[in-house]
């Protein structure tokens, strides 16, 4: 199998160096509308997919983003692995500001952002012990590393509300959770990447120390003027990674989680739900439709 590698860019990040046969496409989904139209090219043998999340011009904030329909449409455009990129503070004094980090554990602190495909008529449970991809994550580290950044290879990352930033009590209470970053994208998004049997890795972009540290304030304009630099190693990232990539993609366990994961009996599953759902659930339904 070839990759086709879907890039969901965070703050900072709404465009992609160096795309060859690049062009605009736009994707109708049943969730509604995605943040934006995708930027589909490639960078050598590697296909890219490319998903500017809160739109061109920073325009949607993090809890009124459609994560359903944006991953909707990246597995409608066939790919086969997702790479989120996104802005966070740090609560690891470890983890610099212009530090990246690879994620491997959430702490999901959202709260009424739809966040499953499934619904009444149709009942799915994903494993999430393990919410990231080790070896897209691996690879995602060592591009890091390639293009001469700092990246660390795991971290936990809380997924807060926002739109406003953390209060200092909050703050200190997340690093005593032993969480090391905080953000306010990652979560639904990594579940419903699970969902529709998408590898995810996401790469951290550290801006900040959050205002447990010294007891700065944090500000837009910090974070701005770190973001820049950080911006321009994750384009950079993004190049090393597609040289890096195997010629042929090997298959991932989780190409096929659905297997074991959809509990509804067939013969009372709903029919506008799996309609609703064609694009996530296409290999599944190919193969049997069975739960």
């Amino acid at each position: 199998m070839s990759w086709r590698l879907g890039i969901i860019g965070g703050s900072g990040l709404y465009a992609i160096d160096g795309l060859e046969d690049a062009r605009w496409i736009s994707v109708d989904s049943p969730w509604g509308p995605p943040s934006d139209a995708v930027l589909a090219g490639r960078i050598g043998a590697v296909e890219l997919r490319f998903l500017p999340r809160h739109g061109r011009g920073h325009r949607i904030p993090p809890h009124q983003l459609n994560v359903r329909a944006n991953i909707d449409a990246l597995k409608r455009l066939g790919c086969t692995d997702v790479l989120a990129i996104s802005a966070v503070g740090s609560l690891n004094g470890a983890m610099a500001p212009g530090d990246f980090v690879a994620v491997d554990q959430f702490i999901d602190r959202t709260h009424g952002r739809p966040s499953t495909f499934f619904e009444t008529g149709l009942v799915g449970h994903v494993p999430m012990a393990d919410p990231t991809c080790p070896r897209l994550s691996a690879l995602a580290a060592d591009a890091v590393a390639a293009a001469g950044g700092r990246v660390h290879r795991g971290g936990t990352y809380l997924a807060m509300q926002g739109p406003a930033f953390s209060s200092r009590a909050e703050s200190r209470l997340h690093r005593a959770w032993g969480c090391d970053l905080v953000g306010m994208t990652a979560m639904p998004e990594a579940k419903l990447a699970r969902e529709a049997e998408l590898p995810y890795a996401l790469l951290a972009m550290v801006t900040d120390f959050d205002c447990w540290h010294d007891g700065a304030d944090v500000d837009v304009g910090t974070i701005m003027a770190v973001m820049q630099g950080n911006a321009a190693l994750a384009r950079a990232s993004i190049k090393a990674l597609c040289a890096a990539l195997p010629a042929r993609r090997s298959a991932s366990p989780i190409d096929t989680v659905l297997d074991q994961a959809i509990m509804t009996a067939a013969d009372v599953q709903d029919p506008a739900l799996l309609a609703r759902n064609q694009a996530i659930l296409a290999r599944w339904l190919t193969k049997g439709r069975t739960g």
